[in-house]
């Protein structure tokens, strides 16, 4: 399979990842990706960008080594209505904009609750991708999910890190491969992810393409094998 792209990367402006924005998109250029997402995490989660970070956007090229660039977010989907941590002014600065759960800002509820929450988030107009769906942060139903995302064009996210045994997390494997088996049945498109913050795992999907293959996924349906099947689905 062929990779052009990986949208959801983090830089030290992260405040817990390691490489520069110019280390990333140069090891983006060294994998042979066409496109490389750099989406920092929101100011939900401790020690990342404040706002001012994402006013400023406008500075850096879009293009750099050879690699087109989208300069994003990774924005916190806060409680159980779906309420994330950024308003329309800062979500109109980005180009591309992922909204995932992290217990460091969640304040959540049951699978219903949890999952209404989530199902809300996809249908908010500006968010592109849900990441890491399936880490078991929070404990969801994934077929309305799954129907969700595939109404209203939002992009599910099979996040590579959270599958590491290192994270220990316990349920990823189980979640995402259920994940892969709905968006396969209902022929929803899906998303690799890195989620890299360090230079060295961008575009690397080791984990998660073992999971494709248990699945059977079909190639079509994974938006990282085309930048402009990936631009077109989600209308950048």
């Amino acid at each position: 399979m062929k990779i052009e792209l990986d949208v959801h990367t983090h830089t030290i402006a992260s405040g817990h990842a390691f490489s520069t924005l110019q280390e990333m998109v140069q090891a983006a250029s060294e994998k042979g990706l066409k496109l490389l997402g750099i989406t920092e995490h929101a100011p939900g989660i401790p020690g990342s960008c404040s706002p001012i970070y994402f006013r400023n956007l406008y500075v850096v090229p879009r293009r750099m080594y050879g690699v087109d660039l989208l300069l994003g977010a990774e924005i916190n989907i806060l409680d159980c209505e779906g309420n994330i941590d950024m308003d329309e002014f800062y979500l109109n600065l980005l180009d591309l904009r992922i909204a995932g759960i992290h217990s460091l800002c969640y304040a959540g509820g049951t699978p219903e609750e949890n999952t209404h929450g989530m199902v809300q988030a996809i249908a908010n107009p500006y968010i592109h991708i849900i990441s890491h769906p399936g880490d078991g942060t929070a404990k969801l139903n994934f077929e309305p999910i799954v129907l969700a995302a595939k109404e209203h064009h939002t992009l599910l996210e099979i996040n590579n890190s959270s599958l590491r045994p290192c994270r220990k997390k316990m349920d990823a494997r189980d979640n995402n491969l259920e994940i892969l088996r709905l968006c396969k049945r209902y022929e929803v498109p899906v998303i690799l992810g890195s989620d890299a913050h360090i230079s060295f795992d961008i575009a690397t999907y080791d984990y998660a393409l073992q999971l494709v293959g248990e699945t059977e996924f079909p190639e079509e349906l994974i938006m990282n094998t085309s930048v402009e099947k990936f631009k077109t689905y989600l209308n950048i």
